[in-house]
């Protein structure tokens, strides 16, 4: 008779400093994978203390608390099945990212991370020392080896495990989304299996943290390379896996089969998942944002509502003299759509008295960007007072496209705790209104249906600072910056190879020098979603003052 091994895989969302917390949803997945009849509960990587803690798990009083915890909850795994958790784990003076194996009251085995992610926003090397390669460890009838998430992105500590006897290979992970990410992953664990002839489990955590979200999407591949179970992405899931000792190996049972969402989508919960994450766990339960009757602020209206909840969501329309009548409509549409309310605080009176203030020393200029700068930080000063005098976090709304080439004010429109669109460029915040009108999920706190009115998408962007401003009087077509700025940020060509795609080579040098001049300006800005490998933060990081300009 073959033998079996069932384990319980859970996806979930630990909170970084959270230890208490943290080790009550180990508990709990561990009691669900108990009454299962699992033989081992696995949790991801850095699950004790969150992840990722960046500094934080250098502060030796962090760190031991939670290597503590770990051995609190060792104690209490008893009558029940082993569990797979990771943390920190501090041997002979070096910290080390660790995998405890949890089982009969104590710690019975600990992995650690041999390759050390040291690129986009990872920085380990800074934080960990590297470990020797090491062998598989016991659960019951098997030999698991488990590389902990960059491990299995190299093909020697694979081979190493299944050289020196593992039977099924489980990956815990901490692997931030970005667009495209599970064909990456998918892609490399492929690899793995048809390196070793094992199955493969990857299991991966989900959750906001600061700007990254992590998206879960945990799946289990059997030898050859097919794919035995695929769980949910951006959700929560406890879910089971049986194997199943066969003539040639162990092998996956078929499972749980979710289908992945397209890269809209995708997008669209990791704005809502980083939004959510990122108000609770930093203790705001309300947010408010300025609703200016354009595109992107109903987007990050609309990301709030799903993420919150209409009723936490509070709109603020600051009309001056340039604001049309079409953009007070266009504001109370998306608001009543959202079923957000809707404050309107007119800026005229504070304008004309900051006017007034200055009138002496602007005499004999001409009015310009000046003025118009001081309109936006007028009403980033009254949003914030409401944000200070209710607690509630204000919203920026500012898209890539803006933030890459400058064109939002420093403590004006970029005042706020957060922004969602921070990586998501025009041409796609048009795109994603048009999805989120045509679609709900059950994840969506807000209303189905039109949520953002046609209008509100279709007409020309505009700041309305000035009589018949229209962001394209000094910006070339966003389908044409948003081009430009592809090759300029995320693939880093040179303007050369730009102009040879066919853009006029003076329009790409000066969206090059607006590039390079803003880089002040998005190191001031609050934190947003990271929805590409070339987020502007930990990603691409630039010096503020510099000179160099690419003159291919």
């Amino acid at each position: 008779m073959s033998q079996t091994f069932r384990l319980t895989l859970a996806q979930l969302n630990p909170t970084v400093g959270a230890i208490e917390a943290n080790i009550a949803l180990a508990l709990e997945a561990w009691g669900r994978g108990r009454a299962a009849g699992a033989q081992m509960v696995a949790l991801t990587e850095m699950f004790v203390t969150g992840y990722q803690t960046q500094d934080l798990i250098l502060k030796p009083a962090f760190a031991a608390h939670a290597e503590r915890a770990v051995a609190d909850l060792a104690r209490q795994i008893v009558d029940g099945p082993a569990l797979g958790i990771g943390g920190p784990l501090t041997r002979d003076g070096q910290l080390y990212n660790a995998y405890y194996i949890l089982e009969g009251g104590k710690i019975a085995a600990t992995v650690l991370k041999h390759e050390l992610p040291n690129d986009g926003v990872f920085d380990e090397k800074r934080l960990f020392a590297s470990a020797p390669l090491q062998g598989p460890y016991r659960v019951g009838p098997l030999r698991i080896g488990s590389p902990i998430c960059e491990d299995a992105w190299h093909a020697d500590v694979s081979e190493t495990l299944a050289e020196s006897g593992a039977e099924i290979l489980l990956v815990p992970n901490g692997s931030p989304y970005h667009r495209g990410k599970p064909s990456v992953r998918t892609n490399l664990m492929v690899a793995r299996v048809i390196e070793t002839g094992l199955p493969l489990v990857y299991l991966n955590m989900i959750g906001g943290q600061d700007d990254q979200v992590f998206d879960g999407a945990s799946f289990v591949l059997n030898p050859g390379g097919a794919l035995a179970m695929q769980m949910p992405q951006f959700l929560p899931s406890i879910t089971h896996v049986d194997f199943e000792e066969t003539a040639d190996g162990w092998r996956a049972k078929p499972g749980l089969m979710e289908t992945l969402p397209r890269i809209v989508e995708a997008d669209y919960h990791a704005m809502v998942m980083g939004t959510r994450d990122y108000l609770a766990k930093c203790g705001f339960k309300k947010v408010l944002l300025g609703l200016s009757g354009g595109v992107d602020s109903a987007l990050v209206a609309a990301i709030a509502a799903d993420a919150i909840g209409a009723q936490n969501v509070r709109c603020v329309m600051l009309p001056s003299r340039f604001t049309s009548p079409e953009s007070l409509e266009d504001a109370a549409g998306v608001a009543r759509a959202l079923g957000t309310r809707l404050d309107t605080v007119p800026i005229s009176g504070p304008q004309e008295a900051v006017g007034g203030a200055l009138a002496e020393l602007f005499t004999g200029t001409t009015p310009g960007i000046t003025e118009e700068n001081i309109q936006s930080r007028l009403r980033g000063v009254l949003l914030m007072a409401l944000s200070n005098k209710f607690g509630e976090m204000l919203l920026t709304t500012g898209n890539k496209s803006e933030m890459a080439v400058g064109y939002c004010t420093i403590y004006g429109d970029m005042n706020g705790g957060y922004n969602p669109l921070k990586d998501l460029y025009k041409t796609r915040v048009f795109e994603t209104c048009r999805w989120r009108n045509e679609n709900h999920r059950p994840w969506m706190q807000g209303p189905s249906g039109v949520v953002i009115p046609p209008r509100v998408i279709d007409k020309p962007p505009s700041a309305e600072l000035r009589d018949n401003q229209k962001d394209q009087d000094s910006l070339p077509p966003y389908e044409v910056l948003d081009d430009i700025l592809d090759g300029l940020i995320e693939r880093e060509l040179s303007v050369a190879e730009i102009v040879a795609k066919g853009h006029d080579r003076e329009i790409v040098k000066k969206v090059e020098h607006l590039l390079y001049i803003s880089e002040y300006k998005r190191f001031q800005s609050a934190p947003g979603t990271r929805l590409t490998k070339k987020a502007l933060w930990l990603d691409r990081r630039y010096p503020m003052a510099m000179r160099w300009r690419d003159e291919s």
